[in-house]
């Protein structure tokens, strides 16, 4: 029996510094854009690859955390592959549920500018394939399941996995993506309806359910069926509602290096917690301890942090919670 399975993305990244060669204004609105002039060749400062994607990254914070954890996920037999199953293994995690298809594992462009928020040119690849008949439901023996980001096909096995979960007594835990919530809460319904931990941005929630004021956003994602319901937003900490009680953590003012994978560390350590038997206001420190680590570097997993060293940073900086706002 497993502590929790991750279902969802494996990926390599390539983090491109290009410092602020590709950003400017919109003529109209006046906002941030990356712009690349056609026929332009652009000098960037570096190039750093990693692993990431919402399933492998989660699957890494977890076991760190002390977790028994397995990913389960599709890729290719491509070189890119081989890399992603090479660092699962590395980090110990559990590999069996894992298939291979005939399509090339995912890869993401990660353009980091300095001063901006990163922009992503992804290629899904095998990870949009999952299908069930890749898996058999039985197997899948386990506490909690964590499921990131799926599309197409995958979604759809998510969703029957979703159903088996039920009828085992099988937490869940979503961190669905823009993407997912742009189809709105009726595509979702299956999902939503079972589970125990929902975890997404203000962006995302402003999407899934109208735009509102913090507190409203979390009661109408909690009427859509989740026990529990956590808003990140950035320099601003994150939000909680269990439907009783409102919650919000401060995040420290700390120099982001580079955001990609913050999100996905947030919300595996508040769900490590709850696994734990802690509270929410322990739960949300520790998504923040471990997140604002994650940012202070580059790539997802480099500085996901193990337990004692989750204790040890809220030792040294203590996170604050507060029981309303």
């Amino acid at each position: 029996m497993l502590d929790v399975i991750t279902i969802g993305s494996g990926t390599v990244d390539a983090f491109v510094e290009t410092k602020d060669r590709l950003f400017g204004k919109a003529s109209v609105k006046e906002n941030d854009l990356c712009h690349v002039p056609f026929g332009s060749k652009i000098v960037v400062d570096g190039i750093r690859y990693d692993i990431g994607g919402g399933g492998t990254n989660t699957a890494v914070a977890f076991r760190r955390l002390g977790l028994d954890t397995a990913w389960l996920g599709k890729t290719g037999t491509d070189m890119n592959s081989k890399k992603i199953l090479e660092l699962l293994k590395k980090e110990k995690i559990n590999t069996r549920f894992v298939c291979t298809g005939e399509t090339n594992a995912g890869y993401s462009i990660i353009l980091d500018a300095s001063g901006h928020d990163r922009t992503i040119l992804t290629f899904k690849g095998s990870n949009n394939e999952l299908s069930s008949d890749d898996i058999v439901l039985k197997k899948l023996k386990a506490r909690w399941f964590y499921f990131s980001s799926m599309m197409q096909e995958s979604f759809r096995t998510s969703v029957k996995i979703v159903k088996f979960a039920e009828e085992k007594g099988i937490k869940i835990a979503f961190n669905p993506s823009s993407y997912q919530v742009s189809k709105g809460s009726s595509h979702l319904k299956p999902i939503l309806s079972r589970t125990d931990i929902l975890i997404f941005n203000k962006e995302e929630a402003g999407i899934l359910v109208g735009d509102d004021n913090i507190r409203e956003l979390l009661k109408k994602a909690n009427k859509l069926g989740p026990k529990i319901v956590v808003i990140t937003d950035g320099r601003n900490g994150a939000y909680c509602f269990d439907g009783n009680m409102f919650y919000r953590v401060k995040a420290h003012n700390i120099k982001v290096i580079e955001s990609t994978g913050a999100g996905d560390a947030f919300a595996a350590s508040f769900v490590t917690a709850i696994i734990k038997g802690r509270d929410i206001q322990t739960a949300l420190r520790w998504g923040i301890a471990n997140s604002q680590s994650v940012i202070r570097h580059y790539g997802a997993k480099n500085k996901l942090l193990s337990m004692n060293q989750l204790l040890k940073e809220l030792r040294e900086n203590p996170v604050e919670v507060k029981g309303r706002f």
